[in-house]
Formats: C-alpha cells, structure tokens, sequence
C-alpha cells in the first residue's frame, strides 16, 4: 500500500515539472563551450592591439632618437658658425685698416721727398707748389674711400654737422644762424659723421 502512493507521488512531480526543463545534463555542455569562444576571441583582439601599440611605440622612439642626433648635429654647425664668425670679426678689426695704411704710405713717401727737397732749396715756390701737390694727392685718397669735408662757410647752423665753439655777433642780420667762421674742419665717412666741424655762429 506504501509503495503505491509512492508511486502515484513521482508522478505527480514529474508531471508538474516542465518539459523545457527536463534536459540531460549533456545537452547543456554546448553552451558552455559557446560560451567560451567570445573570451577567446576577445584575447587576440588585445594581442592584435598591443602589438600595434608596440609598432608605434618603436616608430615613436626611432622619431625622437633621429631628432635627438639632429638637433645635436645643428648645435654642432652653429657653434661653428659662432667661433668662425667671432674669428672674422676679430682678424676684420686687428686687419681691416691695411690696404688704407697701404695706400697712405704713398703720400708719406711724398712728404719725406718734400721735406727733403725744403733743405737743399731756397726756392719758397717750388716748396709750396710741392706740398699743395701733396695735399690734393691725399685729400683725393680721402674722397676716393667715402671721406668728405662738410661745409660751413655761410652755411646755416645745424646740429648734426656743426658743433658750435662760440657765437658771434653777425655783422649782417642775413648772417644770423648761419656759420661765420670755422675753427676746425668736419668730415663724413659714407655719409656718416666722424667728426663735428667746430664752428663760429652768427648771432
């Protein structure tokens, strides 16, 4: 009689149970498995990935070593540059007044031989045409290489020439502001002044 209702009682239970979830054990281990495979393919993605991290990362410090090697290169050539340019300046200022002291030399030579000349002659005119020849050879060498004399006789008065030594009363109100005698000469240097003509200004 027990083992009647025994029975009956399994298959209650089993009838209450549904078919979808009557499954053997077997069936579920596929799912299992295609479960797996995303893992899988989610591996070699960040293989993929990190291997071209690393290309980049190898091209990067290849980028940077080739401009480290460069830039120590261009430090190189202008430190060059700088000690070659500093070498010029130098040889320019020890040097840069030779072929002018050359070509003076000439007129040194002509004074001497005038100078010469004043002790064996008692000829007052020779020895003045002599050293006018001499002052126009020399003061043509001085215009030949950008020198000039700046004028100032009756010339007006201006500060970026004349350097005024004293004033003077003019004796004609047109001579007023304007340069009436000159104590010493001015001279340019390619249009540069190199010396202010000292001058006597009319007031």
């Amino acid at each position: 009689m027990a083992e009647e209702k025994e029975r009956e009682k399994s298959q209650v239970i089993e009838e209450e149970v549904p078919e979808k979830d009557k499954k053997e054990p077997c069936e579920q281990q596929p799912q299992e498995t295609e479960a797996g495979e995303p893992d899988a393919a989610a591996e070699g993605g960040e293989a993929d990935e990190a291997a071209k991290l690393s290309a980049e990362l190898d091209t990067l410090k290849a980028t940077i070593e080739k401009m480290q090697k460069d830039y120590l290169l261009l430090m190189a050539e202008f430190d060059n540059f700088r000690k070659r340019t500093l070498r010029e300046k130098a040889d320019l200022i020890k040097n840069g007044g030779e072929s002018c002291m050359k070509a003076i030399l000439p007129v040194v030579d002509d004074f001497e031989r005038g100078l010469a000349a004043v002790e064996k002659s008692n000829d007052l005119e020779a020895v003045k045409e002599g050293m006018n020849l001499i002052y126009n050879k020399f003061k043509a060498y001085l215009e030949q290489n950008g020198v000039k004399e700046i004028p100032t006789q009756g010339a007006d008065f201006d500060t970026e020439y004349h350097e005024a030594v004293t004033t003077f009363p003019a004796p004609d109100p047109a001579q007023k502001g304007k340069v009436i005698d000159t104590v010493q000469k001015g001279y340019t240097l390619n249009d540069k002044v190199i010396r202010f003509a000292k001058v006597v200004v009319g007031e």
